[in-house]
Formats: C-alpha cells, structure tokens, sequence
C-alpha cells in the first residue's frame, strides 16, 4: 500500500507533468469547469434552470490558450449572442416564425458575420436568431433568457478557472522557437561551409532546400512570440515571473534578417554550383577564405544558441569576413564578372554579422 507521502508526490507530479504540458493543462481545465457549471446550472433562477446544457457550452466558449483572449472570445460571443436574440426579437415584436422570418433573420446574422470586430461572436448571431425562433418557438422569450443566462454562468466559471488555476503563460515555448531557429541557422551555415570545403561543384544537399524552411521556422517564432505577448496580458503569472519580450522580438528581427541573407547566400552558391537560380562563377582560390567567413559566422550563431555568446567569436567572423574582402581585392585580375559571386556572398555573411552583433554584444557575458 503506497504511504501518503508518496501518494503527494505522484500527484505532485502529475500536476508539474500538465502544467509542463500547455493543451493536457487546458483540457483538465476545461472539464473541471464543465463540471462545475453543469452543477451550478439547476441553480439559477427563473426560467434559466430549464436550460442547464448551455452551460457548459458557455464553459467551452470561455476555454482558450490564453487568459485575454478566453476573455476577448467570451465577450465576442456574448455580443454576437445578443444581437442574434434582439434579432430574433424582432421578428416575435412585429411578426411571428416563418420560413420568410427565419430565412431572413439568418441572413441578416451571417451579414453581422463581416463585422471583424465581432471575432468569434460572428458565427453565434445567426445561430442565435435561429434557436430563439426555432427552438424556442412561443417560449421565445424564456429561451432567450434562459440560453444567455446559462451561456453568461458557463462563461464566468470557464473564465474563473481559467484565472485561478495556473493560468497558461506562453513564454518559454516562444523562448523554445526562437531557440530552434538559431539552431537551424547555425545548422545550414554550417552545411554550407561544409560544402565549400567539398569537391567543386558540391553533390546537391540540404542546404541548397532549406530556404523554405527557415523561412516557415521564422513564421513560426512570431506566431508564438504574439501568443507569448498574449498570455501575459492581465495574467498574474506575469508579476511573478517577469519577462522582457521586446528583446525576443528584438532577436527575431536580426535572426529574419539574417535569415533573408541565408537564403540569398544560398542562392548565389547554388548558381555557381550547378547554374540555377542564376549562373555565377565562384572562383576556386577564393572558396576556402568564404568557406572560413561562414563557418565563423555559424559558430557565433550556435554559441548564441547556446546562451554563451562570446565577443571574441563575433570577432573572429568580422576578421574573417574583412578577410575575403582582402582576398577579393587581391584577386581582382580575375575579373568583375568572375568575382561578382564571391562579393555577393561575402556581402550577405558581413550583413548577417551586422544583424547579428547588436544581440551578441547584448548577451555576451562581461569581462571583468
């Protein structure tokens, strides 16, 4: 039989497991609350207890991945509710249920769907209009009162635990993208260094199709820094554990542009490798000092990455990058038209350096 010290820990450890985990935390969340409000449902008063079932759809409303927007959804859709109702409303005030009535009320409700500042709530006019006058029948006006009542009760509890019970705070999974798009830059300059140093022209690899993907990875990073930048909003969570997001967004504006710089050095060196997207010479003697530029720059990327920037690395990539500029000058008998993709490539490393410096020199540690 397991002793009560043990039995707390696996729980403890249950609990560590969902929090660790954003989507099992949100499901637990939200049935807890439905439960909640399906026992609270009987107990409102008037004609609202006929209608308990709305009550856990209210909960459901209320059950988003961050504490502002469950409440921007919860309010959306109470909106669009009303408005679906007064709707409905209407018709009972000057008409009476139809196929004229319902028809138009319903199309009426999908023409308040266009209005954006509506969100969520754009789908629940029509809906509304429609269940008052249908389902509610000549017991409209208790069906209103009764499906927004319990609506407004699920809202409240979704809301009500979503706020007490941990809630969510999405920082260290933007943290976690942005980690994975340093990775990977540091991974594809590294590739490209590689196949500098191979036999000219290079076997077709992944570097020379990743553009795409570090491109999608970026989106990604700025998908989750929004949603990060969201969670902190009205989140008491945020008081405790502060986080500054202008340096996250700060780093993924130097990571786009070095990004965009990977993809053009990519470019260049798929055309001097096998002619596409634009044929271009890279000359031979000048491929190991370009060779050297890159690697350089995804060392300093990868420590980065790492969180021991160092002020040493990001010097020895501008060295290397003032190097093939020299190499360049030196070799100039070659000819512009020779020398044009060597400069263009040295050219987007020394740019993915200037991008670069301002957060390296931000987080390197200082020298006593």
């Amino acid at each position: 039989m397991r002793t009560p010290d043990l039995s707390l820990r696996a729980a403890g450890g249950l609990v560590k497991t969902a929090i660790a985990r954003p989507r099992l935390l949100q499901a637990v969340k939200t049935a807890v609350a439905v439960a909640i409000a399906w026992k609270l449902a009987p107990l409102m008063p008037g004609v609202a207890d006929e209608y308990p079932y709305y009550a856990p759809l209210g909960v459901i409303v209320a059950s988003f991945p961050t504490l502002m927007g469950s409440v921007k959804n919860a309010l959306q859709t109470l909106a669009g509710l009303v408005i679906g109702v007064a709707l409905a409303a209407a018709v009972i005030i000057f008409s009476e249920p139809s196929v004229l009535t319902v028809s138009l009320v319903v199309g009426i409700g999908m023409l308040f769907g266009g209005i954006r500042l509506l969100g969520a709530g754009r789908d629940y006019v029509p809906i509304a209009g429609l269940f008052v006058l249908i389902v509610g029948g000549p017991n409209a006006d208790g069906y209103s009162i009764g499906y927004v009542s319990q609506m407004s009760l699920g809202i409240v509890v979704g809301l009500a635990v979503n706020l007490l019970v941990a809630p969510p705070l999405r920082v260290s999974a933007a943290v976690k993208e942005l980690s994975r798009l340093r990775s990977a830059l540091g991974l594809h300059l590294s590739s490209v260094a590689d196949a500098l140093d191979a036999s000219w022209p290079p076997e077709e690899g992944e570097w020379s199709k990743q553009g795409a993907t570090l491109a999608s990875t970026s989106t990604a990073v700025r998908r989750a820094l929004a949603e990060a930048d969201e969670s902190r909003r009205i989140n008491p969570r945020a008081r405790i554990r502060p986080h500054d997001l202008s340096t996250d967004y700060d780093d993924l504006a130097a990571l786009e542009n070095v990004t965009f710089y990977v993809r053009d050095l990519t470019d260049v060196l798929a055309g001097a490798a096998w002619g596409t997207p634009v044929p271009v010479e890279l000359p031979a003697v000048l491929r190991p000092a370009l060779s050297a530029t890159v690697r350089a720059t995804a060392t300093l990327v990868n420590e980065w990455d790492s969180g021991e920037p160092s002020l040493d690395t990001l010097r020895a990539a501008e060295d290397a990058a003032a190097a093939m500029t020299l190499a360049i000058h030196e070799h100039r008998e070659l000819g512009a038209e020779t020398i044009v993709a060597a400069s263009a490539a040295n050219l987007d490393v020394t740019r993915m350096l200037a991008a670069l410096s301002p957060g390296i020199t931000r987080d390197a540690p200082a020298k006593a």
